[in-house]
């Protein structure tokens, strides 16, 4: 072994350096995109399109060169004779898989498609405001195409879905989401229909005037109690909150502020944090390497979702900090008893917008914009005809009908940031895995849901530093789970939680 890694060495490092130099261009890419997202004058549109693509094309020829290949090439034999979950083995072993995926793509199809996606997210924030869908359908019909162009580019598929979906959720095919997804709605169903027969939850304590400062000052202690280190991040205003990380050492998060809505802000930056939370917590020996990232998008959603909702919608959370917000708005909430708070911030009601959904209704949403996605990519549904498509399926799936394309089909930045698929199925497994995550830290440590009573998250979040975090993604999605909870994904955590909490809160 000595005399393997001996040889060996120089080609590890020298793969090392030339993933570091590939990972600062796309570092520098999602500080060009945070900008764009935060701070930049609408005048810089244009330009920044081309330079994001520029960046894009540098990155994936970098990838793409046959060089690497040979490297990755001469690195195989070593890697194999390591232990499978090594450090340097898994490096090898994701970046072969990486490179192999990304030789199927041509860097100026990859710098095109950074191109479109910038050019419309800033049509997007125009057109969601004004509610006016015509001014980016020619874009979303564009996205649509380059979507179905990506997903071409591998083949022998099943669905066309599927090589959108693996980017997301590496092994995941679209059957498979479909058969998950109509498990999940069997048990869902009856309990949304159970708790909206009820009277909702009065919530009017909610809907006051709280000035931004306050909030803004509120959310930021919380997640210091959390453990998010902001020597090494940071929170800004956005249109569709969001985390990015241009290094292990700046990992930023993003919120969106009303007035007249509490959980707006305070939610979405629990949310926000556990992707964070996640980031900050894999080793600084993987830094520039894509070892250096969550390991697909629904162990990411489940670290967003853990804290949100099981921590931060939970009764023994707000027994610690409810006092705390009284502080903050002693006019507002200072005779607003702590039960009706609760109840208000876990109101179950069907609703317009994904992101302000509870946990009842939250799934079905998602649901929804995934089936759309698969018949806008299978041919059965036109952009055109997106907007109509989705009030009438809304309708059907909650009970309710958007009043506007604002509220309805424009509201969510995926479609309008981003490619069409792989987007969205991430966040109903994330709220999967969350519970099954949270069950398997109180079973190694019983005393967490008290520690929560106490705002003492250092057990959580160590459980989760330790099983999921420090990992990075050196595992598949499957094989960490495994690994972390000693079963496969499994919904029956998640639906425990759902009828104890919603049991209690609405009798069923």
């Amino acid at each position: 072994m000595t005399n393997t890694l001996t040889r060996t060495e120089p080609k590890l490092l020298e793969l090392k350096a030339r993933l570091t130099e590939i990972n600062d261009l796309d570092s520098a890419n999602a500080l060009l995109s945070w900008d764009q997202s935060t701070y930049m004058p609408p005048g810089g549109a244009t330009a920044r399109a081309r330079q994001m693509a520029t960046l894009r094309q540098l990155s994936h020829q970098k990838f793409t060169d046959p060089s690497l290949g040979k490297l990755l090439e001469d690195l195989e034999p070593y890697a194999e004779s390591l232990p499978y979950d090594s450090d340097e083995a898994s490096l090898i072993r994701l970046t072969r898989r990486e490179y192999k995926e990304a030789l199927r793509i041509p860097a100026h199809f990859m710098a095109q498609l950074s191109n479109h996606t910038a050019t419309t997210y800033e049509v997007w924030t125009r057109a969601r405001p004004t509610n006016d869908f015509a001014m980016v359908a020619p874009y979303l019909e564009k996205s649509l195409d380059l979507s179905r162009q990506l997903a071409e580019f591998t083949p022998d598929y099943e669905n066309i879905a599927d090589p959108l979906i693996n980017m997301a959720d590496f092994g995941m095919k679209a059957t498979q989401i479909r058969a998950l997804f109509s498990e999940l709605r069997e048990h869902l169903l009856p309990i949304v229909q159970a708790a909206t027969s009820q009277p909702p939850a009065e919530d009017s304590c909610l809907h006051q005037s709280f000035p931004e400062a306050a909030q803004l000052k509120f959310g930021l202690m919380v997640i210091r109690c959390f453990g998010y280190d902001f020597e090494r991040g940071r929170q800004d205003k956005t249109h569709h909150p969001f985390m990015t990380k241009f290094s292990l050492g700046d990992v930023r998060i993003t919120t969106r502020v009303r007035e007249y809505d509490l959980t707006e802000a305070v939610f979405s930056t629990l949310h926000e944090s556990g992707h964070a939370l996640y980031e900050q917590g894999i080793p600084m020996a993987f830094e520039g390497t894509p070892l250096a990232s969550g390991t697909s998008s629904g162990v990411h959603e489940s670290q967003s979702r853990l804290w949100e909702n099981l921590v931060g919608r939970s009764r023994g959370f707000w027994n610690h900090f409810y006092p705390k917000l009284q502080e903050y708005f002693p006019n507002q909430l200072g005779q607003v008893s702590l039960d009706t708070f609760y109840r208000a911030i876990n109101k179950v009601q069907r609703s317009f917008i994904r992101t302000d959904a509870d946990e009842l209704t939250y799934n079905l949403h998602v649901m929804l914009r995934f089936e759309l996605e698969m018949d806008l990519l299978e041919g059965r549904l036109s952009v055109q005809d997106l907007p109509a498509a989705w009030n009438e399926r809304f309708t059907a799936s909650l009970g309710i009908t958007p009043p506007n394309d604002a509220d309805g089909c424009l509201q969510d930045v995926h479609w309008f940031g981003g490619i069409i698929g792989g987007a969205f199925q991430g966040y109903t497994i994330g709220n999967i895995l969350s519970a099954q995550f949270f069950d398997a830290a109180v079973q190694a440590h019983p005393t967490i849901p008290n520690d929560l009573e106490e705002g003492n998250f250092t057990l959580l979040r160590n459980w989760l530093k330790t099983h999921v975090h420090r990992h990075g993604r050196k595992f598949t999605a499957p094989e960490l789970i495994e690994r972390a909870t000693g079963q496969p994904l499994t919904i029956q955590p998640y639906l425990a939680y759902i009828r104890r909490k919603y049991g209690e809160l609405y009798t069923l």
